[in-house]
């Protein structure tokens, strides 16, 4: 979901302001706020806070990293070349919406290859002992579920459906897919591409030659060009019953733990600010810092995968 170099001028106000407030969201950097406590101390912390079912998981990018997923915004992530797309500039940018497709067709040759790693199998463990509540994830990617969880709220939404912006119809990404192959037989032959250039939602970088002879295809069900993954782009709200789901797991839970997640972007930050309100413990594991670090009761700052094994030693699972 990258956005090209041109800028692009707005023609209605009201848009051109929400694309800025979503630039403003993707590029916020999230500083360092807090002295992390030694890594014992938190983890025991983490513990006590697991022996009072349920918590609620909120996960990030960070989880799916050590499955060759890359995140955004640690050190190398990959807001450091560019930033992705706003949800204004897919919707009312008709070059944008060949752009986002000619790149997510390779892209998803990658994405699918992707394997849920110890952090997601871990939360399996957790689900299936009762310690948890459930998980909200930020991602995309389809991990938790294809792992074995049960319990899982994508908030951002998955992958695996395609919406129409023109007539709201969804259609199956392997249909889309399918007939993106058909339109487009030898494209994914003629482009290289390594690993490392492909971005977190599962686009990569092309030049603009590529994308120039990338043949889009139509709604199956209005003939309309604008069909968009069906996740949550910045610049875009959460749906409603979404987000009134999730809501429910957080009052029902005895507290919240991030894992993964610099929790830089409003939807995941709410479930802290939430949280504490009701005046439940909240711990955050990640390995860089995170915009809620000074508001939670325990940080722990170390890699995740390392984290949860710790965690499954410690209660024998």
């Amino acid at each position: 979901m990258r956005s090209g170099d041109t800028h692009i001028d707005f023609d209605d106000p009201a848009i051109a302001m929400a694309h800025r407030s979503a630039v403003r969201s993707i590029e916020r950097v999230v500083h360092e706020t807090v002295v992390p406590p030694d890594r014992r101390a938190a983890m025991g912390e983490v513990l006590r806070q697991l022996a009072t079912p349920k918590t609620l998981i909120i996960t990030g990018a960070g989880v799916s990293t050590e499955s060759g997923i890359p995140d955004y915004r640690s050190k190398n992530g990959r807001l450091t070349t560019g930033r992705p797309m706003t949800f204004q500039e897919f919707a009312h940018a008709p070059n944008q919406v060949r752009r986002y497709w000619a790149r997510a067709f390779v892209g998803m040759q990658f994405m699918r290859a992707a394997l849920p790693n110890r952090t997601h199998f871990g939360l399996v463990e957790l689900e299936r002992a009762g310690l948890i509540e459930g998980i909200v994830t930020q991602n995309v990617d389809g991990l938790h579920t294809q792992a074995g969880s049960t319990n899982v709220i994508a908030l951002h939404g998955d992958m695996d459906t395609v919406v129409c912006l023109d007539c709201s119809a969804l259609h199956a990404r392997s249909r889309i897919d399918a007939l993106l192959q058909a339109a487009n037989p030898t494209f994914l032959d003629s482009v290289r591409i390594r690993r490392d250039m492909v971005n977190p939602d599962g686009d990569v970088e092309l030049r603009d030659a590529d994308v120039a002879r990338f043949t889009m295809i139509s709604c199956l069900t209005c003939g309309g060009q604008r069909l968009k993954p069906n996740v949550v782009y910045f610049g875009e709200n959460v749906p409603r019953q979404r987000r009134e789901e999730a809501n429910r797991w957080l009052d029902r839970a005895s507290g919240v733990i991030a894992i993964g997640t610099s929790l830089a972007v409003m939807s995941g930050y709410k479930f802290v600010l939430g949280a504490k309100a009701q005046g439940k413990p909240v711990a955050v594991i990640n390995g860089g810092p995170g915009r809620a670090d000074a508001k939670v009761d325990t940080v722990w700052r170390t890699d995740v995968g390392d984290a949860m094994d710790q965690i499954l030693d410690a209660l024998d699972l």
